[in-house]
Formats: C-alpha cells, sequence, structure tokens
C-alpha cells in the first residue's frame, strides 16, 4: 500500500527539518502532521483530516487563518512593493503603521523601531534603555530586573531576562546576570486573599529591588497581566500601577513585554491599559500582522529618542538593524490587521466571547479532581492539572501528562498543546460559541484520559 500524503510530507520533513520547541526523538511515535489548508479556526491535512486551533497557532492569529482581507491586503501589497531597506529609506505600509500604532497605544508612545520577530522586539529595548543611560552619562545603569517565572523570548539577551529553567539552563554561562524578583502571580495566592491584595503583597519585593538596585539598574522588564510560556499564570493590574510608580521614583526605565498578550488577547486593545500606566517600552509582536509574517515593533517616547539624536560625530546613533526591518508586505498584514479593529465591534464581541468561554470551562471542569485552578483574563483561559486537587501537589514532569492530553485532543480534531500541566485556550477571535464548546468538550474529555492513572 502506498502511503497517504500525509504520511509522505511527514516523512520528507523528518528527513531534513528540525522543528522548534521539540525533541525530535517524539516524532517517532507522533510524527508531525502536514497542513494542506486552513479557514478560520481550522486547519486541514492532506487526508481532509480538520483540527480546531485553539491556540492561535502560538499565539499569532488574531482573525483567522487565510483571513480574506488581511490575505488581499499582502497580495496587492506584493505586486507593488516586496522589500526596500529602511536605512535611507521608507515606504507607505511602514510609515502608516507607525503613525497608527502610536496613536493606539498608551499616551506618550511616539517612536516606532522596527525589528522582526519579539525576541528581537526584547534585545532592541534592552539595549535601547542601556545605550539611553550610557549617552546620559550614567554609565552603571547596565543590569536589568525581571520576574520569576518570566519569559521573554530565546535569544541570548531575552533568554537572560526569562526565568523558565526549561529554556535557559543549558545556557546559563553565557546570560546577562540579572536581577529576578518573585512574581506576583495570583496561583500562589493563600485562600481567600483576592488577585488585588495579593499582587499589592508581592510588590514589595520588587519595591525592595528598586531600592537597593536603581543606581545599577537600566530597565525592569514585565509581562503585563499574564506570564504566558511561564503556565499562564496571571496577576492583578494594581501590580503594573505600583511598579509604574515605583520606576518612575527611582529613575529605572519600564518595559512592558506585550508581544502575547497585546491586541485585545487581555480584554483591552493593550494590557497596559487596564493599569492606566504608559510603559517607557513597549515591545510588541505575534498579533500584530493577525498571524501572517514576522513583525515586531518597539514603541518609546520623544524622551527617549531625543536621548540619540545627534551630530554624527557624538557617536549616540542606535546601530541596530535587521535585514527585513519594516518589511512592506508584513506591514501591509499589520495594517490590515488593525484595519478590522477599527472597522468591527472586536473588543465587544470578545468580551462576549470571554464569558461563554468562562462559562463553559468551569462547568465542564471546576469540580475535575486534577484540576486545582480556572483561571482566565480576556481571550486567555488556563487549566492546572494537579495530582491532588486538595494539596495542589504536581504530576511529576516525568510522566508528560501534557503530551497525553496533546495526543488525545489531536485525535479528536483540536490542537492544544498544553504548558507542561497547564491546558489553556488562546483561540483565534473568529470562533464561534459551538466551537468554544466543542474545543472545551473535547480538552476535557483529553484531560480526563490525560490524568487518569
Amino acid at each position: 500500500m502506498s502511503p497517504s500524503a500525509n504520511d509522505a510530507l511527514a516523512a520528507r520533513d523528518l528527513a531534513h527539518v528540525w522543528h522548534p520547541c521539540t525533541q525530535m526523538h517524539d516524532h517517532e511515535s507522533l510524527p508531525p502532521i502536514p497542513v494542506r489548508r486552513a479557514a478560520g479556526v481550522w486547519l486541514e491535512d492532506y487526508d481532509g483530516k480538520r483540527y480546531l486551533d485553539a491556540i492561535s497557532s502560538w499565539w499569532v492569529n488574531l482573525f483567522g487563518h487565510a483571513n480574506p482581507a488581511v490575505s488581499a491586503a499582502v497580495a496587492a501589497q506584493a505586486r507593488e512593493l516586496e522589500h526596500v531597506l529602511l536605512a535611507g529609506f521608507t515606504h507607505e505600509p511602514a510609515v502608516r503603521l507607525a503613525e497608527r500604532l502610536c496613536r493606539l497605544a498608551p499616551p506618550g508612545l511616539s517612536r516606532c523601531f522596527y525589528a522582526d520577530n519579539g525576541s528581537a522586539a526584547v534585545e532592541v529595548a534592552l539595549k535601547m534603555s542601556f545605550h539611553f543611560w550610557r549617552n546620559c552619562g550614567r554609565d552603571g545603569k547596565r543590569r536589568f530586573a525581571t520576574l520569576s517565572n518570566s519569559y521573554h523570548g530565546e535569544t541570548l539577551g531575552a533568554l537572560s531576562v526569562g526565568d523558565v529553567e526549561l529554556y535557559r539552563n543549558t545556557y546559563r554561562p553565557l546570560l546577562l546576570d540579572v536581577i529576578t524578583v518573585p512574581s506576583p502571580d495570583c496561583y500562589l495566592r493563600e485562600s481567600g486573599v483576592s488577585w488585588a491584595q495579593h499582587s499589592r503583597e508581592r510588590f514589595q519585593a520588587m519595591e525592595l529591588a528598586l531600592e537597593r538596585h536603581a543606581h545599577e539598574l537600566a530597565a525592569v522588564i514585565v509581562e503585563p497581566l499574564v506570564q504566558c510560556a511561564g503556565g499562564m499564570r496571571m496577576y492583578d493590574p494594581v501590580y503594573l500601577t505600583l511598579l509604574r510608580e515605583a520606576c518612575d521614583r527611582h529613575q529605572v526605565h519600564l518595559i512592558a513585554d506585550e508581544i502575547a498578550v497585546g491586541f485585545g488577547r487581555t480584554g483591552t486593545l493593550f494590557a497596559c491599559e487596564q493599569a492606566g500606566i504608559t510603559p517607557d517600552f513597549l515591545c510588541l509582536s505575534k498579533g500584530l500582522t493577525g498571524g501572517y509574517l514576522p513583525l515586531s515593533a518597539v514603541l518609546t517616547s520623544d524622551g527617549v529618542y531625543s536621548a540619540f539624536y545627534a551630530e554624527f560625530l557624538a557617536q549616540r546613533a542606535f546601530l541596530h538593524s535587521h535585514s527585513y526591518t519594516g518589511n512592506p508586505l508584513a506591514c501591509a498584514a499589520a495594517n490590515a490587521t488593525l484595519d478590522i479593529f477599527e472597522r468591527e465591534p472586536v473588543l465587544e464581541r470578545n468580551r462576549v466571547l470571554a464569558a461563554h468561554l468562562g462559562r463553559g470551562a468551569a462547568a465542564r471542569l471546576a469540580e475535575h479532581p486534577h484540576v486545582a485552578e480556572i483561571r482566565q483574563t480576556g481571550m486567555i483561559l488556563a487549566i492546572e492539572l494537579v495530582r491532588d486537587r486538595t494539596t495542589r501537589a504536581p504530576f511529576a514532569w516525568q510522566e508528560r501528562r501534557g503530551r497525553r492530553i496533546h495526543r488525545h485532543a489531536l485525535e479528536r480534531g483540536v490542537l492544544l498543546r498544553p504548558l507542561g500541566e497547564v491546558v489553556y485556550f488562546m483561540p483565534p477571535y473568529v470562533i464561534r460559541p459551538e466551537e468554544i464548546d466543542h474545543m472545551i468538550d473535547v480538552a476535557a474529555a483529553a484531560i480526563d484520559a490525560g490524568t487518569r492513572g
């Protein structure tokens, strides 16, 4: 019997492709799934089997796969200009996108620096903060503070300011020396303590770190409201309010990494809005292009920009670049994505969908013997699985319960990719209530199967 089209392409893949964030040996028992086409929330393989994309293909897709408006914008741009260097040249899609981002962002962010991906955006923000203080004659401010359990990317600078051991342990000898402060993670709160109260209490550690280290700190970097790769752990906006006030008092920059949580994921266009704050640097990527093309942006203020603006001989320029900086095709996709936000009530519709998602997950899983917590911020919902619900004792990581759940869900046509033993939903915004119900039903069955025995 000749192999199916799926099997044939998977075999060709495994002969040459090294997949990201993957132990390739796992593909001996679960080969990669070839995707032939996609539409809306559905992926389709070469045999016609469909998979509901419950995680927006690593959190990038906002308005569905093969969205007609975004596809048309990219196609039209490809017929006019595919790329030109952004050093000494410019083009309308990049200018228009920068104008729009600065209008939409928290007040005071008026300058836009483009890069290629989320990790690159974090690198830009770190370098820009350090370089700002150097240009201001404060060379001693060269360290960064970060939260425990944080994740900011996998290039060396970004990895340095992250704190998920799975990613950074091997590379520790190569990393920057950072100051790690306990996270305000509300999963860790005592019984009866509110999210706001817990987040306030946890801020004391950050205040102490700033008091001790402000003289050497360039910036604090945080993921606003949700620590995504760290298991979708969440906290209250009051922490960000306190952090902004403290950074101002101690003359330390605040970098908001909204790469995963920006563009409506948390219920507002940007998570920082819920705290009423403006960071010194706002890092954006993932949903920026609606899931079409790699692009990131770092927004900052005129105050930061002016520290680099000088005659050439002063040698104060920010000499950071990527070959595809501000790529016209990616900017066209991003502009088309922002067009959808402008002409449709996206955030209002998301609130209805988020409420439906929360009710459905609670109805099916709130009393499950292996569910310690169901938590939600906007269109992000996470289910924390444990061996013992009463004590919250976790499953041993070697048991790979999340992989069991992933495999069970795939067999039933839903793409879940648990973070350890945390099952989460972060679907495209075009998902329908009945598709949410299907997603939850499959996840509940997968959790039953994956936690048994």
